[in-house]
């Protein structure tokens, strides 16, 4: 449980640098008081990481980003010990230097800023406070000038926030836009209105740094940052007034006293931190108790490759015939099943899957009055009576999940839908994946039930374009850095058909290799993964290849960074129980030859999947079982092939 401890005397304080160091010394957060205004800076191990960046907010109550006077600075000691179960570790404790500074704007009106300094990690939030005369006893929140400011040699590797109920059937913005890699500061987002979380700096060559949020519910809305403005740096930004279709405020409306959510930020001289961060899940609680033990698994999923064709009673059967031929715990029905297979058939296909070992999970539409998108079920999930109703029917046929899409806004009031449909489920046993939405902000932690989310140009792009099909390699050694570093990531499939059609002949074909798929088991990091073989694939795949995906662990022990660059390749080790799993992605066209330090694997002889060089005339790259031999200091070297993986367990 995380808390603050040792608590110490108020010290008045007034036009001063403060400093905030970790517990290790070597990470320095310096709280600039001067000219009324308030702003922090960031160094590590001497390293500038953050130059001068503003703090404060504007309110209904006034504002709280100039004329600024600091009245106290309690110095606090936060430490934390957690049992975390749906994310990159079971366990996380550690400890943190921390202040809050408490503020009095130019009307005599109080604020404070709560700072968070762990050895690698700053977070801040701020803190509105109920005046003397006990009203006002609510707030309306117009806009933060919390900034992050990188020096002038900062590269970037940012996804850009689109304009609202736009793209297919107006159900953006949905955070599914290309990533930009190794971009200055200086370039202009896309849409012109600034880039989604999470959002990763390279500082030239003193480090990185990870900025992202976390403890957003329905108490607030999400944001995203700004374009770049040379005198401060990224801004804080709410959501756009057109979002929703411009149902609910871009504001955040809140009790007094209120906390809003953390602003975080990561740092590392390499990008060690950056995978590894638990900050997300460290400084939230859980907002209810799960109504029971929530089962981790694989699933399978029709709709991927035979898409909505697919969404028939026979054809599910057949997903389902597979998931329990491979061990799998859940097989996903996908949309349109309220019309192409009936309730009552529904019914009838979950028990058949229950007889085979097998649970099923229902897509959903979110709503329907704040996009064109025309899949149905819709209208089950926009109101408590309509979840109350949809929900208890889906505990009585023995559903165990959902997968709810569409949402297309950060506004407070689709924080709140987000809330409303986990808290509902978890009543009825359900588990939740969310699709075409936003980001978890320590979800994981705050909604016991929740599974994770896509958030990015996920799986099903691979079907959609050649042009997707080509960049695979490009975006699934982006997101261990960045979307799935500070949240769970539903990518949506393990593709293991070579080309993208029931037939496995026809269309374009996937550019990855076999043991590249099976890599993002690993890499991507969710407790109930998609394991997107079709029926087929149980007799085109060696022994090997089935024989590893029946064993794919879903949760995590630990994790471990080993190697890489965001958008190139990718290594990284997780262990589940006393079992480590190594796997790499290479996402170039080019062989990668690597010598990787794997201290757990010292001085023993390791299975290793791999590709063989791509034979003449063939087109795709084949993949072996070997053994690997890792030297007594840990050391082996290994070769990647192009848009290829390696797995070592």
């Amino acid at each position: 449980m995380f808390f603050f401890g040792c608590l110490m005397t108020c010290v008045t304080a007034q036009a001063q640098d403060i400093e905030v160091k970790s517990p290790d010394g070597q990470l320095v957060m310096t709280l600039h008081t001067d000219g009324g205004r308030a702003a922090y800076s960031v160094t590590l191990d001497g390293r500038q990481m953050l130059t001068r960046s503003c703090l404060g907010l504007t309110s209904d109550l006034g504002d709280f980003t100039q004329g600024l006077t600091l009245k106290s600075v309690k110095n606090i000691d936060p430490d934390w010990s957690l049992n975390l179960s749906r994310v990159k570790c079971s366990h996380s404790s550690g400890s943190a230097s921390g202040i809050l500074a408490q503020f009095a704007n130019a009307d005599g009106k109080l604020f404070e800023i709560e700072f968070f300094v762990g050895n690698h990690d700053v977070a801040y939030r701020y803190k509105m406070l109920r005046p003397k005369e006990d009203n006002p006893k609510c707030a309306v929140i117009y806009s933060e000038a919390s900034s992050f400011n990188f020096p002038s040699q900062t590269t970037t590797f940012l996804c850009p926030q689109i304009n609202p109920m736009t793209g297919w059937e107006r159900t953006k913005p949905s955070y599914e836009e290309d990533y930009v890699a190794d971009a200055p500061m200086t370039a202009k987002s896309r849409f012109g209105v600034g880039y989604t979380f999470p959002c990763l700096f390279r500082i030239g060559d003193d480090g990185w740094a990870l900025v992202g949020e976390t403890g957003v519910s329905s108490a607030y809305c999400a944001s995203h940052l700004s374009d770049y403005d040379v005198s401060k740096g990224y801004t804080i930004a709410f959501p756009m007034k057109g979002e929703a279709n411009g149902f609910g405020s871009e504001f955040a409306a809140v009790p007094l006293p209120c906390e809003t959510p953390w602003r975080t930020i990561t740092v590392g001289t390499d990008l060690k931190p950056i995978v590894e961060t638990t900050i997300t899940y460290d400084l939230v609680q859980p907002l209810y108790e799960p109504s029971q033990e929530y089962k981790p698994g694989r699933y399978t999923w029709s709709w991927l490759i035979w898409q909505d064709e697919s969404i028939n009673y026979d054809d599910q059967v057949k997903f389902i015939d597979l998931a329990s031929a491979m061990g799998f715990e859940y097989c996903l029905v996908d949309n349109w099943w309220d019309d192409r297979i009936g309730r009552d058939r529904i019914e009838t296909l979950s028990k058949y899957a229950q007889s085979k070992g097998v649970n099923l999970m229902l897509w959903y539409n979110s709503n329907g009055f704040y996009n064109d998108a025309p899949q149905t079920p819709r209208d089950c999930m926009s109101t408590s009576i309509a979840r109350e109703r949809e929900m208890r029917w889906l505990q009585k046929i023995g559903v165990k999940g959902i997968k709810v899409d569409f949402f297309g806004s950060d506004k407070q009031e689709t924080m709140r839908l987000y809330e409303d449909i986990l808290s509902d489920a978890n009543r009825y046993g359900l588990q939740v994946i969310f699709h075409g939405c936003t980001i978890p902000r320590g979800w994981e932690r705050m909604y016991p039930n929740y599974v994770a989310s896509e958030a990015a140009l996920a799986s099903e792009n691979v079907f959609f374009s050649e042009y997707h099909a080509k960049k695979e390699g490009f975006e699934l050694t982006m997101h261990p850095f960045s979307r799935n570093a500070l949240g769970t990531f539903d990518w949506g499939g393990i593709i293991m058909n070579r080309y993208m059609s029931r037939d496995n002949k026809s269309r374009h074909r996937r550019y990855t290799t076999d043991t590249f798929e099976m890599a993002t088991g690993i890499v991507l990091q969710t407790s109930v993964n998609c394991v997107a073989m079709q029926p087929n694939n149980l007799t085109e795949l060696p022994r090997h290849e089935l024989d590893f995906l029946r064993e794919l662990p879903t949760t995590w022990d630990e994790v471990r960074f080993i190697d890489g660059y965001p958008t190139r390749f990718v290594v990284l080790a997780r262990r589940h129980g006393d079992t480590w799993y190594v796997a790499g992605l290479n996402g170039t066209d080019q062989p990668m030859t690597l010598t990787l330090d794997l201290p757990m694997f010292a001085g023993q002889t390791v299975k290793c999947y791999t590709d063989r060089p791509l034979a003449k005339g063939a087109t795709f790259c084949e993949s072996e079982l070997t053994t690997l031999k890792v030297d007594k200091r840990g050391k082996a070297k290994v070769t990647l092939q192009p848009l290829g993986g390696i797995i070592l367990r």
